[in-house]
């Protein structure tokens, strides 16, 4: 098994580096200190280290110790380097199909490591995006199923890519309405019809047609450290002593659910204390928990096991695109769904865990 605990370590602290929680130019534990980590040998650090300062991660100084490099992901890659990348990539997927996991289990795994990637990046201020040419600009509700499609449309309509910005379910039909987006996403409960979106699209966009394409059902509930430790069941817990909540933004989907359900209860929002706290998507509110700035939210399950973090079901909503009729019928809007009723794209994410994809691509239309 040691023959391969360097790897491990090296992907552990490669890791590290990614998520930015090792910095460029910080120094590394000692070969002696990390050994004692992982019960091992120092020559088995030494080869991870061997291996970081191949990839360019890591650097050795003579009597410093080992350092991250002050530039460990370049924006623009070397041939050799995007090479070993490669490789790297290769080596990551034939150890997880020669575990047992599928090509979809594989591909829904790395773009929830990318997701988590990204969070960290936009929780620091450095996230850029590069708008392609041929775009099809989506705004809504954070789902970690839209980046699988954006991946989807890419491969099956090269040249047509899809642009994500996530605002909430009420903020993406906004700007549905003000002509700054082609689709938007929706899961926008409506307690008086007991129905997901519908009354909305007609509030925000009446008199006009418009398609409302059903992308899954999910899970929604709890996302809480590993083991529950407040014991949360029910919206009724949340006014307990010690619960330190982390909240989505308001208009989302998410938080207009948790509202009613609040009010269903009779909790005031001042007696849920983190209510103010406010994050854009799931990934943000699960890396809150993780680093132990809130003991819960509410979020998906894909988010919370990207953070080996605990879920605690409470209900299943429905999650849907909503396509003016004239992007709908439109070359660019059939490709979307031609990519989103694709077999490997249903697959990935059933992949996920807690998506219903019996009735993915069903559509309805406003009026």
């Amino acid at each position: 098994m040691e023959s391969h605990l360097y790897e491990q370590i090296a992907e552990s602290l490669r890791r590290q580096i990614a998520l930015g929680e090792l910095r460029p130019g910080e120094r590394l534990p000692s070969v002696r200190e990390l050994a004692a980590t992982w019960s091992c040998t120092p020559g088995t650090v030494s080869r991870a280290y061997a291996v970081l300062a191949d990839e360019g991660l890591a650097v050795g100084r003579r009597g410093g110790g080992t350092h991250v490099t002050e530039n460990p992901l370049p924006a623009e890659s070397t041939p050799l380097r995007q090479a070993a990348l490669l490789n790297q990539a290769e080596r990551f997927l034939l150890e997880g199909l020669a575990q047992g996991y599928s090509g979809p289990q594989m591909q829904s795994a790395l773009s929830l490591a990318l997701a988590r990637w990204l969070a960290q990046q936009e929780s620091e201020g450095a996230g850029e995006t590069t708008v392609p040419t041929d775009t099809l600009r989506f705004c809504g509700s954070h789902d970690l199923t839209m980046d699988l499609l954006a991946q989807q449309l890419a491969q099956t309509r090269p040249g047509t890519r899809l642009e994500l910005t996530f605002r909430g379910s009420l903020g993406g039909l906004m700007a549905l309405a003000r002509g700054e987006a082609d689709v938007a996403g929706s899961h926008l409960w409506d307690e008086a019809s007991d129905t997901y979106n519908l009354p909305f699209v007609r509030r925000v966009l009446p008199g006009r047609r418009v398609a409302l394409v059903t992308l899954a059902r999910r899970d929604i509930g709890f996302i809480t450290p590993p083991g529950n430790p407040r014991g949360l069941q029910s919206v009724a817990d949340l006014a307990h002593n010690g619960v330190v909540w982390v909240n989505r933004q308001a208009g989302s989907g998410t938080r207009v659910w948790l509202d009613a359900q609040l009010a269903r209860e009779g909790i005031a929002a001042t007696a849920v204390a983190g209510y103010d706290t406010a994050k854009t998507t799931h990934m943000e509110v699960a890396q809150a928990i993780a680093r132990g700035e809130a003991t819960a939210g509410l979020g998906i399950p894909a988010a919370a096991g990207a953070y080996g973090l605990d879920f605690v079901r409470l209900t299943q909503e429905t999650y849907q695109l909503v396509l003016p009729e004239a992007v709908y019928e439109s070359a660019a809007g059939q490709a979307l769904l031609a990519a989103l009723r694709a077999p490997a794209f249903v697959e990935g994410v059933a992949a996920l865990g807690g998506y219903d994809t019996a009735v993915t691509g069903e559509t309805s239309w406003s009026q």
